[in-house]
């Protein structure tokens, strides 16, 4: 039968014990003994579920606390420099420091994951570093898994993609530093060979990139260099696109098997296979890792079978990528639809397809008829199911004219009229839109869900917290207030449940980065408004102030990306169904007074498709969808967006086609780096770049939010720059949230001085 495996698994437990543990640690509620404990009995519970759906292979070395790139820059000694004096040995509290910062130190950067809502800490490299192996925890769980299973596959980040991933704080190459790095890779394969460990998982995603030719040299130094080593076998693993334009690297790299990822690229199993030599092994991701459906296995064993007909037993069966992206188990949505339960997989269900299709394989489809014949009636449900097509948006979609998505002023013109209309001063100051999610607003939320706190009640308990945000503000000097979204559970979530075509599950959490989790809604059908979400709400905050208040919204792209989404039609189609629906509320906004709407972006770069070459679709229909979504209205109505956590050097032109008034980004941790390449692009409209990272909990000080934003100002013109943090502010306490916009209220007001100073000076000269 083929060996059967995955690629990695949930971290942070059914019922997000993880998370719990970590903020009860944080908190000082707990020590780290007991969150280790907890630790513990979560890699035991997730190993057995492996164990007993019948995989051949126990996967170890996937299991963090906080990130697993960050593991392993500590497991390589690739402490950064500015950490060196103020944190201790690599253990716990060290994850931490650099995970959140210090009272005297930013945490590390951070963004995407590739392509998914995955955040990873970016290593922080510099030249000449030197790598000490100190593997002492990560071989710890390798030996706790062996104890439930003999057969143990630990997974490691490939040596490549991890300098991919990281960043050199003074410019250097990173990859001069790649032997040194080899070095302590071949020290850990070799303990990994005196721990009886026959495989190994190395994660090389970046072959999926189109590299140029000093990263393709990279690999192969790097495996010829590890071929020499006492090591277990190796699997490269791969995955979110294909490797078939690879094919060189397939054949030339030293290693004794490749996975790959066979339900984003399905055409490359083939030819992948006929690449190999004769013992090599093929990992084949037949069951998605990224989306929640069930598998069609009568299909999935139609594109099986000439595969195990050429590979026999080295055919190896898995999940695409790491189960990480979906939800634990089905079997807790008591109280989801019955009939979109029936389509689902999340990732104990995928384990059980993996299996199935293992014995169809080995022993014949009767040996699983049960299994395909569900299967088969799941698929049925869904493609004939009378609440996935809806007639009005189709008509809706067929009516669509450039036009609507084109301001009718160009931005110049906009700025003069908005201007006028706002009267807001140089460096006008906000945020990003939530505010502190307190213990009685989840309270009241959850009272309410359980139908313990009635309707009129809960409005009234969170208007009052709109007050309460609305009075802060006000108390603190900031120049556009926002309502502060206590009645959102989720930027996305949120919307879907007012939405229809969306189901909303009850435990589908995944790790977004850290403790922080969230739950993507299930996109099923078409989506259209049946009535406004947001509008009474922003204008009751909108009436307790004369200041402007942003209404608040979710774009279709992030809409998209954040949702587990439809696979039976383009997702163009359903960005386009998402952003009607946007485009209705907001202009129900602007005809209910509300003059600046922002609408949140921050997974627009995560959509591009990993390969470069592929882009130009993607970025022409993601940009239409926004626009679509924010150019109905007037003039002098000011559009927002708000984006974090990635790089956008890269698709500039396309973030300037948006076309949307103000931009605001993350740029605090990475110390205004970014702004570099707007000024370089000649980015034409409002940008509003974070002074203060608001992932962790330090407080910076006003003379660190003035250099940051004296940075910004020395790269964009004052005229066009807002201040404001890096991201909203839901996770945050009250009492540091007062204090850090207090400081960046205080340091805005210090560089308008400066900046009326500087005037006076040239006017005199």
């Amino acid at each position: 039968m083929p060996y059967t495996h995955v690629l990695g698994y949930p971290r942070i437990g059914a019922r997000r014990e993880l998370k719990f543990a970590l903020e009860s640690c944080w908190k000082g509620e707990t020590n780290t003994e007991q969150l280790e404990e907890v630790a513990a009995r979560l890699r035991l519970a997730h190993w057995q579920r492996q164990r007993d759906a019948g995989l051949d292979l126990l996967t170890a070395g996937d299991f963090t606390l906080y990130d697993h790139v960050l593991d392993h820059a500590l497991m390589f000694g690739a402490l950064p420099r500015r950490f060196r004096s103020v944190v201790g040995e690599t253990g716990t509290a060290t994850v931490f420091a650099l995970a959140r910062g210090t009272s005297t130190e930013p945490a590390l950067e951070m963004t995407k994951w590739f392509d998914t809502n995955y955040h990873y800490l970016v290593p922080e490299l510099e030249r000449g570093m030197s790598f000490e192996l100190d593997a002492r925890r990560y071989l710890e769980h390798v030996r706790e898994a062996q104890a439930v299973l003999p057969g143990v596959k630990p997974v490691l980040l490939g040596p490549v993609t991890f300098l991919w991933l990281s960043k050199t704080v003074d410019g250097s190459d990173r990859l001069a530093l790649l032997p040194g790095l080899i070095g302590a890779y071949r020290g850990l394969l070799a303990e990994l060979a005196a721990h009886d460990v026959a495989w190994v998982q190395v994660d090389e995603p970046v072959l999926g990139l189109e590299l140029d030719e000093p990263w393709k040299r990279a690999l192969r130094q790097a495996y010829e260099a590890l071929q020499g080593a006492p090591r277990p076998r190796l699997l490269a693993a791969t995955y979110f696109t294909g490797i078939d334009h690879q094919l060189d690297l397939v054949r030339e790299l030293p290693v004794d098997g490749w996975h790959i990822d066979a339900v984003r690229a399905p055409q490359q199993a083939q030819t992948v296979a006929q690449a190999l030599d004769g013992e090599q092994v093929l990992s084949v991701g037949i069951v998605d890792g990224r989306n929640v459906w069930r598998t069609h296995l009568g299909d999935a064993l139609a594109r099986l079978r000439p595969l195990h007909e050429r590979l026999g037993e080295r055919l190896w069966l898995a999940p695409s990528c790491s189960l990480l992206h979906v939800p634990h188990s089905v079997a807790q949505e008591s109280r989801l639809d019955p009939e979109v339960r029936r389509w689902l997989a999340f990732a104990d269900e995928k384990l059980d397809e993996v299996v199935t299709l293992a014995r169809a394989l080995e022993h014949g489809e009767d040996a699983v008829r049960e299994r395909l014949a569900e299967s088969d009636a799941s698929l049925a449900s869904r493609r004939h199911c009378r609440r996935i097509p809806h007639a009005t948006v189709a008509k809706r979609l067929q009516q669509l004219h450039p036009r609507m998505a084109e301001r009718a002023k160009p931005y110049a013109e906009r700025q003069q009229l908005q201007r006028q209309a706002l009267d807001l001063p140089v460096l006008p100051t906000t945020t990003i839109g939530s505010f502190p999610q307190t213990p009685e607003i989840r309270r009241a939320r959850a009272a309410h869900k359980q139908g313990r706190l009635g309707a009129y009640d809960y409005l009234q308990t969170m208007r009052a917290e709109v007050r309460r945000a609305i009075e802060e503000q006000e108390r603190l000097g900031l120049d556009v207030l926002v309502h502060g979204e206590p009645e959102r559970n989720d930027m996305v979530e949120y919307f879907a449940q007012h939405l229809f075509g969306f189901a909303i599950s009850e435990h589908g959490w995944v790790q977004s980065y850290g403790s922080r989790c969230v739950k993507p809604p299930i996109l099923y059908g078409d989506v259209f408004r049946p009535d406004p979400i947001t509008v009474d709400t922003a204008r009751y905050a909108q009436q307790l102030t004369d200041k402007p208040v942003k209404g608040m919204l979710t774009g279709p792209v992030t809409m998209l990306q954040w949702s587990f989404v439809r696979d039976d039609q383009p997702r163009e189609r359903t960005a386009l169904q998402l952003a009607l629906a946007i485009r209705d509320e907001v202009q129900d906004l602007e005809a209910a007074g509300i003059r600046i709407i922002q609408i949140d972006e921050p997974a627009f770069r995560e959509g591009l498709p990993l390969k470069a070459s592929e882009w130009p679709a993607y970025l022409d229909w993601a940009v239409r969808a926004f626009k679509l979504a924010s150019c109905g209205v007037r003039d002098d109505t000011q559009i927002h967006t708000h984006m974090c956590y990635s790089e956008f050097h890269d698709i500039l032109p396309a973030i300037a086609a948006l076309d949307a008034d103000v931009i605001t980004i993350e740029t605090s941790r990475s110390r205004m780096e970014l702004l570099d390449a707007f000024r370089d692009f000649a980015y034409p409209n409002a940008i509003g770049p974070g002074v203060y990272d608001i992932h962790s909990p330090r407080v910076p000080g006003v003379d660190e939010m003035l250099a940051l934003i004296e940075r910004a100002c020395e790269v964009v013109d004052p005229a066009r720059l807002w201040i404001n943090p890096d991201c909203g502010l839901k996770t945050r306490g009250w009492a540091e949230t007062r204090a850090a916009l207090a400081n960046m209220v205080q340091a805005a007001c210090v560089m308008r001085e400066r900046l009326k100073a500087r005037r006076s000076t040239d006017a005199a000269v």
